[in-house]
């Protein structure tokens, strides 16, 4: 089974940009996308969002143009969950589940805290909220695979210029301490590092927009596929895909023999 993940910036812009084009060939049964930007009347008619042989869920947040989530499965979901159960993070259209028997698929998207202190207050708010779910998901018996962008890098390996990142949202002290505690304490796994535990610039998977930052490689690693232990070692192949631009974001792809 071969689930890709992206932050689309834009679904429509990625959409412009062949993302669409590209998804037959990549053979992959899940894509999960963020920040699709667009409520679900934005789509419809337009056949690049019901492409034939995939289901197509979205959860779209209230504010026009802005933050929402999706996922296009081959399978239809024996179930389809789109709320967290806080108001805040459910108006801004953070989460999406699809479920099959046991496995759990999400597509989730973190706040952004680069804005200002009002949306890093947001940011850690949700930070907060969530922690309680994990643990919860984490004992329930299921298998998840949580796909998305977490806004977070969590190691220094995890993005290029880590000394002067040290005060800026999505690598603050307290974030990447929230990280350690998802993936020490609570037990989750990065899907991605359980086969690349080291892996640097091509681990990265986004880039400012500003100063050349992809043609230096002057990246970020802040999309996950963070899975229960059960799916450790069902993981068989995990990268990223940088030959064509969709987005300010890249896929990343995990295999899993199951």
């Amino acid at each position: 089974m071969r689930i890709t993940t992206l932050n689309v910036n834009g679904i429509r812009s990625a959409a412009s940009k062949g993302l669409f084009d590209w998804l037959p060939g990549h053979k992959t049964d899940f894509l999960c996308v963020q920040e699709i930007k667009a409520h679900l009347s934005d789509l419809e008619g337009d056949a690049r969002f019901s492409p034939k042989g995939w289901h197509a869920h979205f959860n779209h947040a209230l504010k026009k143009g802005y933050a929402g989530v999706g996922i296009f499965a081959r399978r239809e979901p024996e179930q389809v969950l789109d709320k967290l159960g806080e108001r805040e993070f459910d108006d801004e259209g953070r989460y999406l589940e699809l479920r099959y028997g046991k496995l759990s698929v999400v597509s989730l998207y973190l706040p952004s805290g680069s804005a200002g202190p009002e949306r890093q207050a947001s940011k850690d708010r949700f930070l907060a909220f969530f922690l309680p779910v994990l643990r919860q998901w984490a004992a329930s018996g299921r298998d998840y695979v949580i796909c998305g962008d977490w806004n977070i890098a969590h190691r220094n390996i995890d993005l290029k210029n880590w000394r002067s990142n040290q005060k800026n949202s999505g690598f603050l002290p307290h974030e990447r301490a929230w990280l350690d505690q998802v993936l020490g304490e609570i037990g989750w796994v990065d899907g991605y590092r359980a086969l690349h535990p080291q892996a640097e610039g091509e681990a990265y998977t986004w880039w400012s927009n500003r100063g050349n930052a992809y043609a230096n490689n002057v990246g970020w690693r802040i999309d996950y596929q963070v899975i229960t232990p059960s799916l450790r070692g069902a993981v068989q192949s995990a990268g990223v895909y940088k030959a064509t631009r969709f987005s300010d974001h890249a896929p990343l792809t995990l295999d899993y023999a199951l």
